[in-house]
């Protein structure tokens, strides 16, 4: 800058004025800064020249035998016979029914497949189980359960108090023709067993209480022709009074007729103790 400075002096004789100075000064100065900016970008054949030292990917090969895959026969038998593994078209030919229970089961399993539902189906089930022990631990001690539901046996026209009954002194042949007459088929059917555990108490064959259940005395019974005639007896006899069977004519004949069969087997037969055992 000092030499162009020097030299323009010479050129002209003079020394520039400080306005002179300072505007070559910035003229140099700006000269600089786009000399700067202006610098060379590598050419386009050159960024070419460059790409093409790239790795490029090679070709498949196909000249080179792959080894052959042999499925698992027994694998794939096992997962065929797994239950996730089987996958079945739905039938187009469903019917409108069909259909209606699809959905009732869809609805069913999406509501139990929630943890409330999950928890209901669980205790659900524990209840339902329950309640058919207690069922039958009551039809065992010859409870009338439909009585505690306000469903009692019907009552004919003849009064009987059966919870004050002593087979000792009842006049069955009175008390059986009274209900017959009455109607009441199956206080009648009730008198008729009564009269069969009294033959059986009277021959020895059982000891009759008023707290004792019907298989208690078929249970002191020897097995036999006896035994087994009493059984159908009984059976008949519990449809009647604690299932709450409706007596027709036939029906009732049909239980009078297994109860003289007890009593004709005890009338020809000798009478044997019973063999009842004692409490320890």
């Amino acid at each position: 800058m000092r030499e162009f400075l020097g030299k323009l002096e010479l050129k002209n004789g003079r020394r520039p004025g400080p306005l002179a100075r300072r505007l070559l000064l910035a003229g140099c100065l700006a000269a600089a800064c786009g000399a700067a900016q202006a610098a060379p970008k590598p050419p386009v054949e050159a960024q070419a020249a460059r790409a093409e030292f790239r790795p490029k990917p090679l070709p498949a090969d196909r000249t080179t035998p792959l080894p052959t895959r042999r499925l698992n026969a027994a694998r794939l038998r096992e997962l065929a016979s797994q239950r996730d593994f089987r996958y079945e078209e739905p039938n187009a030919s469903t019917d409108a029914w069909d259909a209606f229970w699809a959905r009732i089961w869809r609805w069913l399993g999406n509501l139990f497949d929630t943890p409330t539902g999950r928890l209901s189906w669980k205790y659900g089930v524990y209840a339902v189980v329950l309640a058919v022990l207690v069922y039958a631990i009551l039809k065992l001690m010859q409870v009338d359960v439909t009585a505690a539901f306000g469903r009692a046996g019907r009552r004919g026209q003849l009064a009987y108090d059966t919870a004050s009954e002593n087979i000792h002194e009842v006049d069955f042949r009175t008390r059986i023709a009274e209900a017959e007459a009455a109607g009441n088929l199956r206080l009648a059917t009730r008198l008729g067993y009564l009269e069969v555990l009294k033959h059986l108490t009277d021959n020895g064959f059982i000891q009759w209480q008023p707290d004792k259940t019907n298989h208690a005395y078929l249970a002191e019974l020897a097995a036999g022709p006896l035994r087994d005639a009493f059984r159908g007896a009984t059976r008949e006899f519990e449809y009647v009074w604690y299932g709450d069977l409706r007596l027709n004519a036939a029906l009732y004949q049909q239980a009078r007729a297994s109860q003289r069969a007890v009593s004709s087997l005890l009338a020809g037969r000798p009478a044997v103790s019973a063999s009842i055992p004692q409490p320890a």
